[in-house]
């Protein structure tokens, strides 16, 4: 909450599965474009938000498997629980809020008498969710007779049914869009309201968050019907939800431009990613653009010339240094040369890159430190370093800078197998 000194520029919130992660696409391709458009435009002064209905425990599984960011804020439970950060430290205002009015030993009493209700796994049931499955076609009797039944018990609860499968029963100040609407408060009596908000789902359990006020919201081309219904019976008329013609990240992207909230051409969008300048270019995107040409060249989807390899030696400095997470130290242009002849040696293998959580500061009238988490995925499995990155600005030369010092350290339980792998 405390990590921008005023407002957000920009606050995202967005479902995961099948809205943020693209389930159908093994090459993770609009994530990726999603996470290289965030990290060089947008961490520095902007907001990213995950809701899910996931709980703690399957939201840990996902980011082991996708190359997903580090957000600011995780909602997870279906919005009956709030963290901040990496270490995920609860929100214990919004446990206090929850627990007026929740029972939730009367919950398993009462659902114990339907047998069409199929417990989920124990990890889905937490403090303020029981989660069950049931088969669609009993999903609407199942609905109306435990709403009677926790009625005449006096239990005030929510029944969110998404999916076509999943059923959760939350306390009634509980959801996705109540756990937005107590972050938004919470802005704003901090002083510090969002500028623009924007929401992004697939699914039932999403529509609450369509319901805030005064947010933008987009629904990804690939959203289930039970969400495109509710929009046409409730928020039609409303200009500032779209059905994008995007699946999943990339109907995000294509909503921050649709709204006119940001730059939405992302690092990954440029062929000649070296070439390509910003108006206002940023240490941040320097480096992940960098970053995305050191992924390009193994891959062996950028042109093998040596006209790339000078291009990447001129963003050096000649007597600037690297030190491998090993703790060998190289001049820069020696990596760059140890670089050129792994050309396409990833090529029709598991090879990706990116950066997360870079954040920059300037600390000399020229100078600047980008720190960031570095992945790699590859056959081996996942591996990170923490990385450190000392530019220069070049005088008479806006938007240009050069690297001076790259400092790396593995990120503990992340190291690479074979060390000679990793370059930069």
């Amino acid at each position: 909450m405390d990590r921008l000194d005023g407002p957000a520029r920009l606050m995202i919130v967005s479902d995961l599965d099948h809205t943020m992660v693209d389930h159908h696409d093994p090459e993770n391709t609009s994530l990726l474009r999603f996470n290289a458009l965030w990290e060089s435009l947008y961490r520095h002064d902007s907001l990213l938000v995950f809701s899910t209905g996931r709980s703690p425990t399957l939201y840990k599984q996902l980011r082991n498997e996708k190359p997903m960011l580090t957000p600011d804020i995780t909602i997870t439970s279906v919005g009956t629980e709030i963290t901040y950060g990496d270490s995920m430290v609860p929100d214990q205002g919004w446990v206090n809020v929850l627990n007026q009015k929740w029972d939730r030993n009367v919950v398993l009493e009462e659902t114990a008498k339907l047998p069409q209700l199929k417990f989920q796994s124990e990890t889905e049931q937490r403090p303020h969710k029981v989660s069950f499955y049931v088969e669609k076609g009993h999903a609407q009797d199942v609905i109306s007779s435990l709403s009677d039944r926790f009625e005449k018990r006096g239990l005030h609860v929510k029944i969110i049914y998404s999916g076509g499968i999943d059923l959760d029963i939350l306390p009634q100040g509980a959801g996705k869009g109540q756990a937005l609407a107590y972050l938004l408060k919470k802005f704003k009596e901090g002083g510090k309201p969002p500028i623009n908000t924007l929401v992004c789902g697939d699914s039932g359990n999403d529509a609450e968050l369509f319901s805030i006020p005064d947010v933008y919201g987009v629904m990804v081309s690939n959203a289930q019907e039970e969400l495109l219904q509710w929009h046409a019976e409730h928020a039609k008329e409303n200009s500032k939800i779209i059905h994008a013609s995007n699946r999943c990240a990339a109907g995000i992207i294509e909503a921050i431009g649709h709204f006119g909230l940001g730059p939405n051409t992302s690092p990954r969008d440029s062929s000649d990613i070296l070439v390509s300048k910003l108006d206002n270019s940023n240490p941040s995107h320097e480096v992940v653009k960098f970053y995305i040409t050191y992924e390009r060249w193994r891959r062996a989807e950028a042109e093998k010339s040596d006209l790339l390899i000078q291009s990447l030696k001129h963003i050096c400095h000649p007597t600037g240094i690297a030190v491998h997470p090993s703790g060998v130290e190289h001049s820069l242009h020696e990596c760059i040369d140890t670089f050129g002849p792994h050309y396409g040696d990833k090529q029709g293998k598991q090879f990706r890159v990116w950066l997360d959580r870079v954040f920059t500061s300037q600390i000399g009238s020229t100078s600047w430190l980008v720190k960031f988490d570095k992945w790699e995925l590859t056959d081996d499995g996942r591996h990170c370093s923490l990385t450190t990155i000392l530019l220069n600005s070049e005088p008479g030369n806006p938007g240009a800078f050069s690297l001076l010092h790259v400092h790396q350290t593995w990120l503990e339980g992340f190291a690479a197998r074979c060390q000679n792998d990793w370059i930069f």
